[in-house]
């Protein structure tokens, strides 16, 4: 298979770290650097590829994929409220307005699944049935639909998430009750025309998460990415009941099964040291990271021209030097 070939020959050529000068402060997050000027951002997705509070390997072109399939979802979505991007400059850049960020991460569900401490079927499984605020009923099962979605929200800017209620981000401060209300009112309509998107190309939209910020103005803008294989995990629709009915995980196109090969290998939370991921793995999360967004979007992934480094090209593109 051709984008196999592809992959396998840019194994070495990820994008790992940047440290441009001229852009602003920069913050490393898990995947992506951020440069922040007095207005702007500059977002700068690398191939990091990270689960558990942790960098587990790096993803040939996996940075592209998540910052071109977050561009054409906010395009899409404007109607139904307004995003921080200004410009997308390369396959790897988003330049966005400056927002103050909420201190919190909207996560929407529609399934009772997750093998993360924050998840709803962890959760579950230790006997929690008020979750986030929601009560769960007695004898569901591990990837079950909820007879609606649900919001569930998790704290930033903490060492590790946190799960909270809309009543203690209220009680904490963190946004004024209509504030909540808007931001969560619009992350279940982006989470409807999510799953209504992805069904019409064949994929269950299970869960994502949102962020929110306010502009200069004190307008709420949704920020940062949205419906990516990182924010988000993707089941493909037309084997999902058959194999929930044989008691099998469904098939998924997104990083939830490299969390499960380092769930079975280690303890991701407490070793010290992870295994290194196999090569064979990676080649494969790259392409299922490629075909969601060629699913998603309708349009063929665009590989870039291998003989220009990856720095290179974005200082080209951003007008510097890397």
């Amino acid at each position: 298979m051709e984008q196999v070939k592809i992959i396998r020959e840019n194994l070495n050529n990820c994008l790992t770290e940047t440290n441009f000068k001229g852009l602003g402060e920069k913050k490393s997050g898990k995947v992506r650097d951020t440069y922040f000027s007095d207005s702007e951002i500059i977002l700068i997705t690398t191939d990091r590829q990270s689960a558990f509070d942790r960098v587990l390997a790096a993803i040939p072109f996996k940075g592209q994929v998540l910052n071109q399939t977050s561009a054409w979802w906010m395009e899409k979505t404007k109607n139904i409220i307004d995003n921080f991007v200004i410009t997308v400059p390369d396959p790897n850049v988003t330049v966005g307005k400056k927002c103050k960020v909420y201190p919190f991460e909207v996560i929407v569900r529609g399934y009772l699944s997750g093998s993360t401490s924050t998840s709803s079927w962890m959760n579950y499984q230790k006997g929690i049935r008020n979750f986030c605020g929601h009560a769960l009923p007695e004898g569901m099962k591990k990837n079950q639909k909820f007879l609606e979605p649900i919001v569930t929200p998790t704290t930033k800017f903490e060492e590790h998430d946190r799960n909270i209620t809309g009543e203690e981000i209220i009680l904490e401060k963190m946004a004024s009750e209509e504030e909540w209300l808007f931001i969560r009112q619009k992350a279940l309509e982006l989470f409807k025309f999510g799953q209504e998107t992805a069904q019409k190309n064949g994929l269950i939209l299970v869960d994502t998460k949102y962020e929110f910020g306010k502009d200069n103005q004190g307008k709420i803008l949704l920020i940062d990415e949205i419906h990516t294989p990182d924010s988000s995990r993707y089941w493909l629709s037309d084997t999902y009941q058959e194999r929930i009915e044989q008691g099998k995980e469904p098939d998924n196109i997104d990083k939830e099964f490299l969390r499960l090969w380092f769930n079975e290998h280690c303890d991701p939370y407490k070793d010290k040291d992870l295994p290194k991921a196999p090569e064979e793995l990676i080649i494969e999360l790259s392409r299922r990271y490629i075909m969601l967004y060629e699913k998603i979007t309708g349009q063929k992934f665009d590989f870039p021209d291998s003989s220009q480094p990856i720095l290179e090209r974005i200082a080209a593109n951003l007008n510097l030097k890397p």
